[in-house]
């Protein structure tokens, strides 16, 4: 059987950079590409997997339909069943890292849809602070980032949830922000170890190693620490402009970049005040169970911190 991990989050808190890590691990004299990875666990939502596994056509089924069979897909590809393009990392380089932008649902028939105890080991979930996801979700889908906080305060919100053409993956449902946080957090199937995407950036070595461990794979300091070096954000950044970044479907934008800043706390020179208090009313309590603080106060003063240079 195959050891899965599932590398579970909302999108644009930092599961990519976690991953150009892992992949640095291989590295030895430069930096991996990051349009030819050593390691890749694939996505969840891809539809090689699961067209490999249930020898359909996905495109001939329904959001629903496709929905019912995934539990059974991924139990069959943890058993080690998993084509070469989605099959991970090599046995003696540990578990197959699996990426996952899916809330823990269930599927139509009540059943975990990601297979649950039978689709993987374990998860690690990142979380990011939802004033910087916003900006980032903006640039990456091409909106202005008011469009942004309403796609994450929204419950039914996804991604290729569309019907008028054939998404590239399949369907994945989000949530809300707090919603898809709380849902891998609180299920019972999959024991679970939390990244803070701000630790990871104060700490990397100490936050990727212990998160590593969880996954079964003992990193050596050594290693870890060049894999930090080589996935420095300028360093991605420095490949994106040369060669673009095939994984990012918008890629080509000019002055866009999926490899955007990667810093902590941007969220105080990005929104305004009404989009911090946007963010904050809806997911206050999240926010306060990860260890984010409220910037704005009931009456919305910002008790003297800087909030929004574009008033």
């Amino acid at each position: 059987m195959t050891d899965t991990i599932w590398l579970a989050s909302y999108p644009k808190s930092g599961n990519t950079w976690f991953r150009m890590l892992v992949a640095n691990l291989s590295a030895t004299d430069a930096p991996v590409d990051i349009n030819n990875l050593p390691e890749r666990g694939g996505i969840a939502s891809g539809r090689g997997g699961f067209e490999f596994a249930t020898l359909l056509d996905s495109g001939l089924l329904t959001h629903d339909e496709a929905d019912a069979l995934r539990p059974d897909v991924y139990a069959e590809l943890a058993e080690g069943n998993a084509p070469d393009e989605i099959d991970g990392a090599e046995p003696d380089l540990g578990p197959r890292l699996v990426k996952a932008h899916d809330a823990y649902t269930d599927s139509p028939a009540g059943v975990p849809l990601l297979g649950g105890k039978r689709g993987a080991r374990g998860a690690i979930v990142i979380v990011r602070d939802p004033r910087d996801i916003a900006p980032s979700l903006a640039n990456h889908r091409g909106t202005d980032i008011d469009e942004a906080i309403g796609f994450m305060n929204n419950d039914d919100a996804m991604f290729c949830g569309g019907f008028k053409m054939q998404a590239h993956q399949l369907r994945q449902r989000l949530l809300d922000w707090s919603g898809h946080v709380a849902g891998w957090l609180d299920q019972a199937d999959l024991p679970v170890h939390l990244v803070r995407y701000e630790d990871l950036v104060a700490r990397p070595v100490e936050i990727f190693r212990a998160a590593m461990i969880f996954a079964g794979r003992d990193v050596p300091r050594a290693a870890a620490e060049r894999a930090a070096d080589f996935a420095r954000f300028d360093r991605l950044q420095a490949q994106e402009r040369a060669g673009g970044f095939a994984e990012w479907r918008r890629a080509g934008r000019a002055g866009h970049l999926f490899f955007r800043r990667g810093e902590s706390n941007g969220w105080r020179l990005d929104l305004t005040q009404d989009q911090v208090r946007r963010i904050e009313a809806a997911h206050a309590v999240m926010m306060a169970r990860l260890g984010y603080e409220r910037a704005l106060c009931e009456d919305c003063t910002t008790g003297g911190i800087r909030v929004g240079d574009r008033e």
